[in-house]
């Protein structure tokens, strides 16, 4: 039975993602974590909001200015979208800040980290900021004086902005004036104060400079300034079928990022109102794009206090990543795959097991070549320096590099060149789509044969990020993997065309035609009163033709149970349409990353896992590696030690409501309280197995709160 949809049943992408970050926010306010995780938090919730008006706010903006009112799924226009996100951002900024100003500072205080004023300093920190400034501030300043001869300057994106209000005495009149003073970016946002014990005193840049600032305008009088910075539009507009050179296109477009079209206004909620107007003005920005800030201009700055190893009371317990089970006591990778398949859960179980098989290839006589995806590598020196090392070795390797992964495109470029320059083949992909999947290919020669080996993860080749990410990683020499790897590797380098492969899945090509015949197949067996459920573990979820057929899975039956940390366009709970339907989202100490598809198929469950959210973008316009986990013992693992864990979490899970309202998961009478990630770390302990499956002793899922299937 197909539902009969309508604007209703969806919700909107922009606004899902906001609460999204409210939930980030959430974990800021949350007294049960420690406090450096709470300001931790506090900074992403930042940074992220910082990101979603340079990308999706901005692309919201263009639609607006070019007149386009396309009405999304959900049935807002982007205008209609637009002041919806201006609402809910403004009330996200207020609690932001009432966060910091009444939670955070003052707890922060009390464990002697303090950010203070220039009222509260001492004459010997005075003195000794006064010389910090004359000697480190000041030479990198320049004041820009705005008026006829001098036009408003070219403000970077967010980059830290004084505007200053003087007055100037010139033949007998006082003229009042405006002037900007730009912080520098190589400046830090928080000066440390020198202290003999364990005290740890700052103050803030801009304080610092606005203190000082008659120095930079002799013989005028100062006002008052006002700390402001712009968002600019950071989107990249590079068409690949118009340029020779890809990696040269990139690069100027990221000179033109800095200096975008501005989309947001953020100044000192003390400013005067003809201030903030001039500025908004010259900017060619309204009302609706000015947000009034009560305390730092930039949170995402505070990440300083984080930094380091002080204060380990206010911190999470260290956490090192195990060995994962089935390599653990093994010095031979590739003899541990000839054994069987091998599953590993990061950061759970160290992602220095992938890094240690790139790094085996590369010095093991009898590896050929190694091919290889790079998304984010985060210039790992270990990851490059295997490949590398590899070329040294007289092996054949080859790296697909995407330049185009948002915000890392200028440290891609980076390592592509060093890898280019000491030997290894850099290629950049299909013209028209990024490459976003996760494979390493290692072809061996073994007696008289070949063999191929084979990494497939849901995460990037990162091993910094592997550390503060989900994901799942699977390794492998079972031979249509191996073929299905060169096959997509040829596809990426070659010219050809997409062929089929016999275990992967990829997208473009079949993914998004796979996913709803699986979603069907669930549909069919419900009809027909077989077991029937799906689990799918997300980052978000907003293609609306997947969106569809879930809730007409629902109708026929099927329980649907989905762990999407990010953006959720599908409502849940909503009578006649999607009461099979749960979706929670789960925000913890690790950013949840791992996407994991699972299918009863009639009590033959299929579990896959890869690199690919269920989003428009994900399905149509990237390069995106699915695969079947078919080592039964490993698929059970999966669903037991990772869905069923996650499933049952009451304590960090969020369950969205039909009314869009996320609220959090509270443990049923006579339930005990579970933390899903807590118990990720117990599971992967070191210990005997038998200990382990004692605790999950069979194949079985949480308790479903739906009904049974319907029956023909």
């Amino acid at each position: 039975m197909k539902p009969n949809l309508s604007k209703a049943h969806f919700l909107n992408r922009e606004l899902s993602w906001l609460e999204f970050n409210q939930r980030v926010l959430d974990e800021a306010q949350n007294p049960t974590n420690p406090l450096l995780e709470r300001l931790k938090f506090f900074t992403i919730a930042s940074s992220n909001l910082d990101e979603f008006f340079e990308v999706r706010v901005a692309g919201l903006k263009q639609r607006i200015e070019s007149g386009i009112g396309a009405r999304s799924v959900d049935g807002l226009t982007p205008k209609e979208t637009f002041e919806a996100i201006t609402r809910r951002v403004r009330k996200m900024v207020m609690d932001k800040y009432v966060v910091w100003q009444e939670q955070l500072r003052p707890a922060l205080a009390k464990y002697k980290i303090r950010i203070l004023e220039f009222s509260e300093l001492k004459a010997a920190d005075i003195a000794w900021l006064e010389e910090f400034y004359h000697s480190k501030v000041q030479p990198v300043l320049t004041p820009l004086a705005i008026d006829p001869a001098h036009p408003f300057p070219q403000l970077l994106n967010k980059s830290l902005n004084l505007i200053v209000r003087l007055d100037m005495v010139k033949d007998g009149v006082t003229r009042q004036h405006l002037a900007v003073v730009q912080c520098p970016a190589i400046l830090p946002r928080l000066i440390q104060l020198p202290r003999a014990d364990d005290r740890r005193d700052y103050v803030f840049l801009g304080h610092l400079i606005g203190h000082f600032l008659a120095d930079l305008f002799p013989g005028t009088q100062i006002i008052g300034y006002w700390a402001f910075r712009l968002t600019r539009n950071s989107e990249l507009y590079v068409d690949e079928g118009d340029t020779p050179n890809l990696l040269k296109a990139v690069e100027e477009e990221l000179h033109k990022r800095r200096r975008g079209h501005a989309v947001r206004l953020e100044i000192a909620h003390d400013s005067p109102p003809e201030v903030r107007n001039n500025l908004l003005k010259t900017l060619n920005l309204t009302e609706a794009d000015l947000y009034l800030v009560d305390g730092p201009m930039n949170p995402s700055r505070l990440m300083m206090l984080y930094q380091g190893s002080h204060s380990p009371e206010l911190r999470d317990a260290p956490f090192q990543g195990a060995v994962g089970p089935s390599l653990r006591g093994k010095t031979d990778v590739f003899a541990a795959l000839r054994e069987r398949d091998v599953l590993l859960h990061h950061p759970y179980e160290t992602y220095g097991s992938v890094v240690e098989f790139l790094e085996n290839a590369a010095t093991d006589e009898d590896v050929l070549a190694i091919k290889i995806t790079l998304y984010r590598t985060g210039g790992d020196e270990r990851i490059v320096g295997a490949l590398m090392n590899a070329v040294n070795n007289g092996k054949q390797v080859t790296a697909v590099v995407e330049l185009r992964a948002r915000f890392d495109e200028a440290n891609n470029i980076v390592w592509a060149r060093r890898l280019e320059e000491n030997g290894v083949h850099v290629v950049y992909g299909l013209v028209g789509y990024k490459i976003h999947a996760k494979c390493a290919l290692v072809v061996r020669r073994e007696g008289n044969q070949i063999r191929r080996y084979v990494h497939l993860g849901t995460g990037n080749y990162n091993p910094n990020t592997a550390k503060l990410y989900t994901d799942i990683s699977l390794l492998t020499c079972r031979p249509e993997f191996g073929e299905d790897a060169s096959n997509l590797f040829n596809l990426l380098t070659g010219i050809c065309q997409f062929q089929g492969l016999k275990k992967l899945i990829a997208a473009p090509f079949d993914l998004h035609a796979k996913l709803l015949q699986l979603i069907a197949r669930e549909a069919a067996n419900a009809q027909r009163g077989l077991p029937a459920r799906i689990i799918a573990k997300l980052n978000s979820l907003v293609e609306p033709e997947l969106i569809d057929a879930l809730y007409a899975a629902s109708q026929a039956g099927v329980k649907i149970q989905l762990i999407i940390r990010g953006i959720c366009c599908l409502r849940p709970g909503v009578p006649g349409l999607s009461e099979n339907i749960e979706v929670r989202s789960i925000v913890d100490r690790f950013l949840e990353h791992s996407r994991i598809y699972y299918f009863d198929n009639a009590c033959q469950p299929e579990v896959f896992a890869g690199s690919a959210d269920w989003m428009p973008r994900n399905l149509f316009r990237r390069i995106e590696i699915v695969f079947p986990i078919e080592d039964g013992l490993l698929a059970d693992r999966v669903i037991r030690e990772i869905l069923n864990v996650s499933l049952a979490d009451n304590t960090k899970a969020r369950i969205l409501g039909a009314d869009g309202v996320y609220r959090l998961a509270k443990p049923r009478a006579g339930e005990k309280p579970r933390r899903s990630q807590r118990e990720f770390m117990q599971l992967a302990t070191p210990k005997p197995r038998e200990k382990a499956e004692a605790k999950y002793p069979q194949v079985t899922l949480v308790p479903s709160p739906f009904p049974k299937p319907k029956k023909l």
